[in-house]
C-alpha cells in the first residue's frame, strides 16, 4: 500500500465527531468574523506556549507581514533572514519594499548561524530587524541571536511557522523575540481546515497595534489610525483549532516518537551514510529531513516514489538562488551551507499517524535503494 508523505484523513472517529461538532457550533452562531471562537483560541494558544496575548490571523505570511508592519520596516530598511526556508520568510520583507539580507545556516539544524548573523550585522548598517526561523521544528539558537539583537537594539521576530510545540531551553518557541510568528495551514502540527496563523507576543501595547492591524488599522468605528490589511482569521478556523491544541501534545510525543524509531531503523540497518536529524531540548519533528551523499539523494527520491512512499525535497532552491532576488547579485556558493542542504535534503513521513510498520518500510526501500 502506498505511504503518503502526509495523510490527513487518518482521524480517529472521536476526534471527527469532536471536529464536526465544533464546526456546526460555529454554522449555526452567525459569528462568522472573529467572536468568542477567536477569543477562546487566543487565550488557550496564550497559555499553551507561554505567551501574555496571542493575535489570531489570517496565515502564517500574514502575521510576519503584520509584525514587520507593526516595527514600520519600509523601503530603505533591511532585514536579515536565513537564506534557507519557506520563501514567506523573504517575502514579507520584499512586499514591504525592504531588503531581505541573507545570512547562512548552520549545518546541524540548518538555522541561522550566529556567527554569520553577526557578520551580516556588521556589514549592513540599515538592517530594522533579525528574524530567524525554526526550522523542520529545530529551536534555532535564540540565546546567541537574541545577544546580538540586544547589543545592537534590534528587534527579533521568530518565524514559528513550522514550531508549534518546540522547546529552546525550556521555553517556547516563538517567545523570545518581539512576536512568534505561527502557521496553521492544514499540513503544520497544529493545522487547520483552511489557512490560519497566529503571533504570539509579551507586550500590551504590541498587541494591541497587531490587533488593529488585522482590521485594517481600525481603532474606533470607522476610524483608522494607520493602514493595516484584512489579516482576521476566521472563526471556522478557530473552533477546528481549538479541537486539535486539545490534542497537541499527544501528537507532539507521537512525532518525536517516530523519530526515535527511525533512528534506531537506521543505526539497525547499518545505513551510516544517512544524516538523520539530531534532536533538541524539543524537536517538534514538523518535517523529518534526512540528508545524504549529494550523488544519491535524487536516485533514493525516484526510487522511493517508484514504490509510492512519500518524499520531498525541502527546499530545493535557496532563496538567494530564486529568480526573483537576482538583482542582489547573489551566485552559487555565497552561501555554501544552505546550497549543499538542498542538494542534499530528502523529507520522509512523519506525521502521528504513521504506523511503525510503515516506517520499517521506508526504511527498508531505502536500505535496498542504496
Amino acid at each position: 500500500m502506498p505511504i503518503p508523505l502526509l495523510d490527513l484523513t487518518r482521524v480517529d472517529p472521536e476526534f471527527e465527531r469532536e471536529l464536526e461538532e465544533a464546526v456546526l457550533q460555529v454554522l449555526r452562531s452567525g459569528r462568522y468574523i472573529l467572536g468568542p471562537e477567536v477569543d477562546a483560541l487566543e487565550a488557550e494558544l496564550a497559555e499553551y506556549i507561554g505567551a501574555k496575548q496571542v493575535i489570531g490571523l489570517s496565515s502564517g505570511t500574514d502575521a510576519l507581514l503584520a509584525a514587520l508592519m507593526a516595527l514600520n520596516i519600509g523601503p530603505g530598511d533591511a532585514v536579515a533572514v536565513p537564506v534557507y526556508t519557506f520563501f514567506a520568510t523573504a517575502g514579507t520583507v520584499s512586499r514591504l519594499g525592504a531588503k531581505p539580507v541573507f545570512v547562512d545556516v548552520e549545518p546541524r539544524y540548518k538555522c541561522m548561524d550566529p556567527a554569520k548573523l553577526a557578520a551580516a550585522l556588521e556589514q549592513h548598517g540599515n538592517i530594522k530587524a533579525i528574524m530567524p526561523v525554526h526550522l523542520y521544528g529545530a529551536g534555532a539558537d535564540m540565546d546567541a541571536i537574541m545577544q546580538l539583537a540586544e547589543s545592537k537594539g534590534i528587534p527579533v521576530v521568530e518565524d514559528a511557522a513550522q514550531a508549534i510545540g518546540t522547546k529552546i531551553k525550556g521555553r517556547s518557541a516563538g517567545t523570545m523575540g518581539v512576536a512568534g510568528c505561527f502557521s496553521t495551514f492544514p499540513s503544520k502540527n497544529l493545522g487547520g481546515i483552511g489557512d490560519g496563523g497566529f503571533l504570539s507576543c509579551m507586550d500590551d501595547a504590541f498587541a494591541t497595534k497587531i490587533r488593529q492591524m488585522r482590521n485594517h488599522g481600525q481603532t474606533g468605528s470607522y476610524e483608522h489610525a494607520f493602514v493595516g490589511g484584512n489579516f482576521r482569521i476566521d472563526a471556522l478556523q478557530a473552533a477546528g483549532l481549538r479541537v486539535k491544541l486539545r490534542r497537541i501534545e499527544q501528537m507532539t510525543e507521537a512525532r518525536r516518537a517516530n523519530a526515535d524509531r527511525y533512528r534506531e531503523l537506521f543505526a539497525a540497518k547499518g545505513l551510516d551514510e544517512v544524516e538523520v536529524p539530531a534532536d533538541q531540548d524539543r524537536h517538534c519533528y514538523h518535517q523529518y529531513l534526512i540528508h545524504l551523499p549529494r550523488a544519491k539523494r535524487d536516485a533514493l527520491l525516484g526510487a522511493l516514489r517508484e514504490q509510492q512512499i512519500g518524499c520531498a525535497v525541502y527546499y530545493p532552491i535557496p532563496l538567494h538562488l530564486q529568480p526573483c532576488y537576482a538583482d542582489l547579485k547573489h551566485s552559487t556558493g555565497d552561501f555554501p551551507i544552505a546550497e549543499d542542504a538542498a542538494l542534499r535534503n530528502l523529507a520522509l513521513p512523519i506525521y502521528p499517524e504513521l504506523r511503525a510498520d510503515e516506517q520499517e518500510t521506508v526504511v527498508k526501500a531505502i536500505a535496498a535503494a542504496l
